[in-house]
């Protein structure tokens, strides 16, 4: 409703605003179309106002900085404008947004329009916000939304083909896997390697080995380019040498990558790092799995020499002190406290409640290492090293019976969270021993057992299984990892 001099001149419903975007290749896509549905015509002003700080994602999360880099000067063009900014890490960032059609008047801060629609009639105007760093801002990039829409949904269209389709007669249901595979399509990302999920947005909207590695498992039914190309960035990224402040060691698989600026400078260890003590094992399991789904062997003698090296980080990293275990311990000081995929500061720790201290040896870690030895077990009989292949079927048996011996723990019928520093089990019920079970490191009675114990009353919710049951001392329901259900833990 629009009023002049005490009198109404547009009606309430008169004129419809339906503003869409679309995020595709590094920019964001806007069309804004009003419609007069007046039998009059309207004369209109709008304005889009806007700014940019070029904060880092880390900074949004609370990491405070002693230093930032340099806010540059504003160019503003008939259709477009430029927003730079220079960072410590020398790289320009730039924030380009470009109008279509131009506004009628367009200042550093806002883009203001003037619209007169006869009765009837609609208008479109789109923009485009382009990030960019380091490239040159005469790029041509057109505002086309609904040829981009159109691009996207084609490619989707095609990515689509090549998937298992599931459909049932519940319609809830259809709907709830249509937007399951909606959202994996928004996070799978192209790269030299091939497609890799990443974690989630907006967070985590970038490469992280255990997350793209679980992704791939339980896709690998339906999609399995996605295993390749997570094997394939994986192995690209393999550590290849000791460095304490990434938490990284030869042969050990990334657990982060980030290109964000705080990154590049080192202030905090993202670049690449490497404190997670599941993702190697893990590498060596979607190897074996990716093979038995596919065949693909010319793949996996091209990613052997990975997979070996990452064998070689198990033996001579991952256990420390020789015990037979892969247990962890940050070298750096900005890196995760824990390195499992419970990595938040409480989430291993005894009976009473008091925190388990590093070197840790997670149960379900040592069920990955199990299940990666038998797996490069068969893929060394496969490339014809029957001598390998025969010795890693010892180790993994070896590992089984030392587990047993180490993890059971009776009086609560199913395996110990965790061993801490001074081999002392951590007698918990955890989410955790059901890793076992997948892993399948556990003798038939025990796998029996466990499974009863997730059952009861006090792991299972009726919803899910709890990451730690509710009779235990740091149980808490909202609690990331001491009484939530997540759903990668009970699939």
């Amino acid at each position: 409703m629009r009023w002049r001099d005490s009198e109404i001149v547009v009606p309430r419903g008169t004129v419809h605003f339906f503003r869409s975007k679309i995020l595709w290749e590094k920019t964001c896509y806007e069309r804004l179309r009003i419609h007069n549905y007046g039998r009059a015509a309207v004369d209109l002003s709008f304005s889009i106002e806007f700014d940019a700080d070029f904060v880092d994602i880390f900074e949004l999360r609370g990491t405070k900085r002693e230093r930032r880099g340099c806010r540059l000067e504003t160019q503003v063009k008939r259709d477009h404008l430029v927003l730079a900014y220079q960072g410590l890490d020398n790289c320009l960032r730039r924030t380009r947004i470009i109008f279509d059609p131009p506004p009628s008047r367009l200042t550093e801060t806002a883009a203001t329009f003037h619209i007169r629609l006869e009765a009837g009639e609609a208008a479109n105007y789109r923009c485009a916000i382009a990030c960019e760093v380091n490239s040159d801002s005469r790029v041509e990039i057109k505002p086309c939304f609904e040829k981009v829409v159109q691009e996207a949904a084609s490619t989707l269209e095609r990515e689509r083909a090549e998937e298992a389709q599931v459909f049932t007669q519940n319609e809830q249901f259809n709907d709830w896997l249509n937007r399951s595979l909606a959202d994996l399509h928004m996070m799978r990302t192209g790269t030299p390697y091939g497609p890799y999920p990443y974690a989630g947005i907006p967070w985590f909207s970038t490469v992280f080995g255990r997350d793209g590695i679980i992704t791939a498992l339980q896709c690998l039914w339906m999609d399995p380019s996605l295993a390749r190309g997570v094997l394939g960035v994986l192995a690209a990224t393999q550590a290849d040498s000791e460095n304490a402040e990434q938490d990284a060691q030869p042969g050990k698989v990334v657990h982060e990558m980030r290109a964000d600026e705080m990154s590049i400078t080192g202030e905090i260890p993202f670049r690449r790092y490497y404190g997670s003590i599941d993702a190697t094992p893990l590498f060596v399991m979607l190897a074996g799995a990716y093979y038995r789904r596919t065949g693909d062997r010319s793949f996996i003698e091209s990613i052997w020499p990975n997979v070996e090296r990452a064998l070689e980080w198990i033996e001579r990293y991952g256990d420390s002190d020789g015990d037979g275990f892969v247990e962890y311990a940050r070298k750096s000081k900005h890196g995760l406290i824990h390195q499992g995929w419970k990595d938040s500061v409480d989430a291993i720790f005894h009976s009473d409640g008091t925190s388990a201290e590093a070197p840790i040896a997670l149960c379900e870690v040592q069920g990955y290492v199990y299940a990666a030895k038998c797996a490069a077990s068969e893929l060394a009989k496969i490339l014809g090293d029957a001598a390998r292949s025969r010795e890693l079927s010892k180790q993994a048996e070896t590992l089984s019976r030392r587990f047993e011996k180490a993890f059971w723990c009776e009086d609560i019928a199913t395996y110990a969270l965790a061993l801490d520093g001074r081999k002392q089990p951590c007698r918990v019920r955890t989410s955790n021993a059901g890793h076992c079970l997948f892993a399948s490191v556990a003798t038939d009675e025990h796998a029996r057992r466990v499974a009863a114990t997730l059952m009861e009353e006090t792991s299972f919710s009726g919803w899910g299984i709890r990451t730690v049951g509710s009779s235990e001392a740091r149980y808490n329901p909202m609690s990331y990892h001491n009484g939530s259900i997540w759903p990668h833990d009970n699939a």
